[in-house]
């Protein structure tokens, strides 16, 4: 129904900071010049990070005023995707980050209150008392309650992202997207969907195995409490990993194509 929050896909649009206008925006990315034939193909153009030559006639990225503006930030972005490319993957998680930020809540505390827990909430604890977490992802962790932060193997840090990420962590993939909107429009907009369409996908896998019940919104559940729910969950995430790989080669490429390498 319209207007109703939705626990997977409104997640793209409000953790990370991007409007769908701007995921709209198509950006062919660096080196190509565009013939424009209309008004309409000169306003389009007429905006940030784009030059157009004297008659207006022909538009292409201003890979120098980009540079300027967001070369630095670019350099930690090539930082973090060439660390974690090169690290090895961690596929032991099951998704224990999302059961830690309901962990000890009550039902009015916890995010996400118009989905019901698939278990009750002693249940729902057992689960995180049961299992070794090892959340590497400063941006999962920080949303740990205050009594599941001591039960996380690691402390991992903003500042330790470029140490601590790893390639089979979901919310690793998922931020992808967020790194490509960053870039822009030096990423070209196939490479932004392609990190989208995985975030979307990720994100599913990560509701489906959390511990809310989200089948009343089509979804199925990744019963992680269970050795099959284990494999499965082990099975995606290993999947999701070859692609966020290919997506982190993309990115590398692309800033690589206009000077910007890792730190």
């Amino acid at each position: 129904m319209k207007g109703e929050k939705h626990p997977v896909e409104d997640f793209l649009f409000t953790y990370y900071p991007f409007k769908v206008g701007q995921l709209a925006k198509w950006n062919p990315g660096p080196g190509v010049r565009l013939e424009l034939g209309t008004e309409a193909d000169t306003a389009y153009f007429d905006r940030r990070w784009y030059r157009l030559d004297e008659a207006e006639n022909v538009a292409e990225v201003d890979v120098e005023s980009w540079r300027h503006d967001r070369g630095d930030g670019a350099k930690f972005i090539a930082s973090l995707l060439q660390s974690t490319l090169h690290r090895e993957a961690n596929f032991g998680c099951f998704g224990i980050h999302e059961w830690a930020m309901v962990y000890q809540l009550t039902d009015e505390q916890r995010r996400h209150q118009q989905v019901p827990l698939r278990l009750s909430p002693e249940q729902t604890d057992a689960v995180v008392e049961r299992h070794r977490i090892q959340c590497s992802h400063h941006d999962a962790f920080r949303f740990f309650t205050e009594p599941a932060r001591p039960l996380n193997t690691l402390q991992p840090t903003r500042e330790g992202m470029v140490s601590n990420e790893q390639p089979g962590c979901l919310h690793a993939g998922m931020d992808l997207y967020k790194w490509a909107m960053k870039v822009g429009p030096i990423a070209p907009s196939d490479l932004v969907v392609d990190s989208f369409d995985l975030a979307l996908d990720i994100r599913t896998l990560d509701m489906e195995a959390s511990p809310y019940d989200l089948r009343g919104w089509g979804y199925g559940v990744v019963a992680i409490e269970t050795a099959e729910g284990k494999a499965e969950y082990m099975r995606r995430q290993e999947s999701f990993s070859r692609r966020a790989q290919d997506i982190r080669r993309r990115l590398l490429d692309a800033l690589s194509s206009v000077g910007v390498h890792p730190r």
